[in-house]
């Protein structure tokens, strides 16, 4: 297998394009690789929200946790700045984006992600992020 191809199997899709869900990716990264309180995605949350900044940001960090918590396996990310997504990272985007409006899709992939054999309780707060990002003007659809 060549370099591209084991680099393609790795980050097998591109980043979105959508403005709210690069902010997402972008939180989830820095968190993942930094911790929960990280200042960079508290920054970004700030620049993008404004004054309502805390209730994505403290839902994304709920999430977070939750996912670590519960996952049966480690969840694989990219560095920030890598143009392309690891297949968690966009079943991660796509379980916040469907929570929205169907929820019982978003949790059978996030228990999927997670190797669990029930994630509601998680995609309920998958639901309440998507909620507030669109609820601030950066739906996650």
């Amino acid at each position: 297998m060549s370099h591209a191809q084991s680099l393609a199997a790795a980050l097998p899709a591109l980043q979105p394009q959508d403005a709210g869900a690069r902010l997402l990716l972008f939180a989830i990264r820095q968190m993942g690789a930094h911790g929960l309180h990280d200042a960079c995605a508290a920054h970004a949350f700030v620049t993008a929200f404004g004054r309502g900044f805390q209730r994505p940001l403290v839902l994304l960090r709920a999430l977070m946790a939750e996912m670590s918590a519960a996952s049966a396996g480690p969840i694989q990310i990219a560095p920030w700045c890598c143009p392309r997504m690891t297949g968690a990272e966009a079943t991660l985007l796509e379980v916040i984006g469907r929570a929205r409006t169907n929820q019982i899709a978003a949790a059978v992939l996030l228990a999927d992600l997670l190797g669990v054999r029930d994630a509601t309780s998680i995609a309920v707060t998958a639901e309440a992020l998507s909620l507030a990002f669109a609820d601030l003007g950066l739906p996650l659809d």
